[in-house]
């Protein structure tokens, strides 16, 4: 019987995504649409947020070189990984029914705009802009001893900066948890299709 378990519980999972799924295509176009691309929008933020970081280490280290070669990664790589983020942690559980508390929903979105979408790209911007300015040689870098305390001074003031950016993501994506939570509350609160209500 034992053997059996796992199998029972994958066909059970299955069964309610599909549920979900019929449910959710009941739904208005514009709802559907911020179930199902919700997380492209915590993306597109995180890229914005990405964008910003650069552009700020770009300035406070004096490089003016390899726009193109700097800013595509600052904002392809915290799309992508905050859109996969987002579609693992939020809309892939809630499609499937492993997350069904909204106070869950809201802190796990925004835990994940928190990290993925606002301090990552902060991050990932100083090793790019770093390694700029050795090449080009824009700023004078420190001596191999002091080199913690120089990006931690360097990095301060640009961590103040985005602050701002930051905490919006984390709310918009606390938000759209929220939203689609309510949505998905919503469309399985809908009839079956066909089924007469006596």
């Amino acid at each position: 019987m034992e053997n059996h378990k796992p199998s029972d519980t994958n066909e059970k999972n299955l069964t309610i995504f599909d549920i979900i799924t019929r449910k959710i295509n009941q739904l208005p176009e514009a709802d559907r649409n911020l179930l199902e691309h919700g997380s492209t929008c915590v993306g597109l933020n995180a890229a914005l947020c990405g964008l910003v970081a650069n552009s700020l280490f770009r300035r406070t280290l004096n490089v003016t070189q390899a726009r193109i070669a700097a800013g595509l990664p600052m904002a392809v790589i915290p799309f992508l990984t905050s859109n996969v983020a987002y579609k693992s942690f939020v809309s892939f559980p809630l499609s499937t029914g492993d997350l069904n508390c909204e106070t869950c929903t809201i802190t796990r979105g925004g835990l994940v705009g928190l990290v993925f979408g606002g301090l990552y790209p902060v991050f990932l911007a100083i090793p790019v802009n770093g390694g700029l300015a050795a090449r080009y040689e824009s700023t004078l870098l420190p001596e191999k001893g002091n080199i913690l305390n120089y990006w931690i001074r360097i990095s301060v003031p640009v961590f103040r900066k985005m602050l701002f950016p930051v905490l919006l993501q984390t709310a918009f994506a606390a938000y759209l948890g929220s939203r689609q939570y309510k949505l998905l509350i919503k469309a399985l609160q809908l009839p079956e299709p066909g089924l007469e209500i006596h």
